[in-house]
């Protein structure tokens, strides 16, 4: 299981590489790799865990932000705290993701974006799609397509840009980082 030590940080050349895409059908190597990055995410939003083994909670993580330069992310976004299911919203390890659409509205975080790879607070808003249609395989080579929107939209986004060398501080306006754009929404 990766540890907050094998989290790959801001300065490191890989993190600014685009990524190379992913055979299939997966080496074994690329296997535990997925099942070790969706692993991070799931011990991470458990409190207890999380605290025990020193770790940031994270909704996504990329292969580059451990040292590996594929096209694979984990994501895993916990059910609404509203909801009556315990379902996560969207949960997967997304392989050679690629973004066929995405909506001309756009929506930023409220509180902004924060990266594992990235240990300091960066404020400001990151401008992003409000609502995606994502392209994928999964771990076993199926391929998938699914229509993402808000939060769960922004989560792929930041992770898709990681595999293509793109921090999330990229995206803030330097002379303005809390301008807001025309008909925006904004996600908690």
């Amino acid at each position: 299981m990766f540890l907050m030590k094998d989290i790959v940080r801001d300065g490191d050349p890989i993190l600014r590489k685009t990524a190379e895409k992913v055979k299939f059908p997966l080496s074994e190597k690329d296997k535990k790799l997925a099942q070790d990055l969706m692993e991070y995410l799931e011990v991470s939003q458990d409190e207890k865990q999380a605290e025990k083994l020193h770790l940031r909670a994270g909704v996504g993580l990329a292969a580059p932000q451990v040292g590996v330069s594929e096209m694979m992310a984990s994501v895993l976004v916990p059910a609404d705290e509203d909801s009556e299911s315990d379902k996560p919203v969207f949960k997967d390890v997304i392989i050679n993701p690629l973004i066929v659409s995405n909506s001309v509205q756009r929506g930023a975080l409220t509180e902004g974006e924060g990266c594992l790879s990235v240990d300091k607070d960066i404020p400001g808003y990151v401008h992003r799609s409000a609502r995606i249609t994502l392209d994928y395989q999964d771990v076993d080579g199926k391929k998938h397509e699914v229509r993402l929107r808000n939060y769960p939209a922004v989560v792929c986004q930041h992770e898709i840009d990681h595999l293509h060398g793109i921090l999330f501080y990229d995206h803030i306006n330097k002379d303005n980082p809390f301008k807001k754009e025309e008909n925006e929404l904004f996600f908690y």
